[in-house]
């Protein structure tokens, strides 16, 4: 889970897992995987840092890095 800030300043927890894509319009847009989209005030890349940090304390990142660099599988 990651703590965020809408723009009108109400701060609220997302579950990283749910997050398809987040881009900046320039306003960062984060986009689930259910069509849903948020805006947030947090940058693109505070809000990948916070899901990345997220993912390492779940177990997730490192799968994530592997796949990145084109490999499969456990190594």
């Amino acid at each position: 889970m990651v703590e965020l800030t809408r723009l009108n300043n109400q701060v609220f927890t997302l579950n990283a897992l749910y997050v398809e894509q987040v881009q900046s319009f320039p306003d960062t847009t984060i986009t689930l995987v259910n069509g849903k989209t948020i805006v947030v005030k947090e940058t693109e890349a505070t809000v990948k840092e916070k899901i990345t940090d997220f993912y390492r304390q779940v177990g997730l990142a490192l799968a994530t890095v592997k796949e990145s660099n084109g490999r499969r599988g456990s190594e």
